[in-house]
C-alpha cells in the first residue's frame, strides 16, 4: 500500500501550507504529497483547496476575486504565534524540488470543475517542465476536459481521474483516454498506469479482480487541523483487498508506522 500526504500532514498542521508540506517531505517511506491549485485574479497559481478563502483563512470571498498580493495578506491560523499564508505553487515546488528529484511524487489536483480557470493547464505544465519534474507529477481533476487538455500537451503525462465512485472513474478513463481502444492495446500496460483512478474510498463498487492492473488511489474525508480525530482507524489490509493501491491520508505519519508494523 502506497501512502500519500493529503494536503500535506493536514491532521497535525493547517492543510496546504508550507509547514504541512515540509513535515510531509520529511517522512520516510512516503510515496508522495497531494495538493490543490487554483488561480488568482491576476493569473497566479496558488495552493488552496476551496474555491472560497473563508474556511481556511481570515478572509472572505472567492480566490478568483483576489490578486496574488491581496491573497498574501490573508492569514491561516496555526495555533502558534507565527501564522501561515496561502502559498504559491512556485514556493511549494521550491520546497519540494530536492525531495522530488530524489523520488518523491507530487499529485496536483486542478480545482477547475466548479469555477473555470482558463490557462491553468498550460501554466502548471510549463512550471513543472521548466524544473524537469515531468515524471514526478500526477495531474488530477474531476473535470476530464482539463485532463484531456494536459494529455493533448503531453501524451505521456501522468493523470488521475477523480470521481466519487471507482466505476465512474473507470468509465471516464475508458471514454476520455481511449484505454479500451486499439490505441490502448498498442501502448499497453504502461499507458494504463499513467491514467490512474482516484475514487472516494467508500465508492469502491468494482471488485479487485475487475480493477486488476489499475492504479487506484483512494481519498478520504477524515479530520483536518484543528479538528480532533475520533479514534477510528483505517485497516490498510482491508483497503488492499478492495483493490486500492494507494491512499491519500491526512495523517500519513501514523499509517506509515502502521504499515511498517504489519
Amino acid at each position: 500500500m502506497k501512502i500519500w500526504a493529503h494536503r500535506g500532514c493536514s491532521q497535525q498542521y493547517p492543510e496546504n501550507t508550507m509547514t504541512a508540506f515540509a513535515k510531509a517531505a520529511q517522512l520516510e517511506g512516503l510515496t508522495g504529497i497531494e495538493l490543490d491549485i487554483q488561480m488568482t485574479k491576476d493569473g497566479e497559481i496558488v495552493v488552496i483547496h476551496d474555491e472560497r478563502v473563508d474556511r481556511t483563512t481570515d478572509g472572505i470571498g472567492y480566490v478568483r476575486d483576489y490578486t496574488y498580493a491581496e491573497l498574501r495578506k490573508l492569514s491561516i491560523e496555526t495555533g502558534q504565534r507565527r501564522k501561515e499564508r496561502i502559498p504559491s505553487i512556485q514556493e511549494v515546488l521550491d520546497l519540494l524540488q530536492a525531495g522530488m528529484e530524489a523520488g518523491l511524487l507530487l499529485n496536483i489536483e486542478l480545482k477547475n470543475s466548479v469555477i473555470p480557470c482558463p490557462g491553468m493547464e498550460e501554466k502548471i505544465m510549463e512550471l513543472t517542465a521548466r524544473r524537469n519534474l515531468r515524471d514526478q507529477v500526477i495531474y488530477s481533476s474531476f473535470y476530464t476536459m482539463s485532463l484531456q487538455k494536459i494529455r493533448g500537451m503531453d501524451a505521456d503525462a501522468f493523470v488521475g481521474v477523480l470521481d466519487t465512485k471507482v466505476s465512474d472513474c473507470f468509465y471516464k478513463q475508458r471514454g476520455c483516454f481511449g484505454t479500451g481502444s486499439a490505441q490502448m492495446e498498442k501502448r499497453g500496460q504502461e499507458q494504463i498506469l499513467r491514467t490512474a483512478l482516484h475514487p472516494f474510498w467508500k465508492g469502491m463498487d468494482l471488485t479487485k479482480e475487475q480493477l486488476q492492473g489499475q492504479t487506484v488511489r483512494a481519498w478520504f474525508g477524515g479530520h483536518l487541523y484543528p479538528e480532533k480525530p475520533t479514534g477510528t482507524r483505517l485497516a490498510l489490509g482491508k483497503l488492499e483487498e478492495m483493490g486500492i493501491t494507494d491512499v491519500f491520508l491526512n495523517e500519513p505519519e501514523r499509517y506509515l508506522r502502521q504499515r511498517e508494523s504489519r
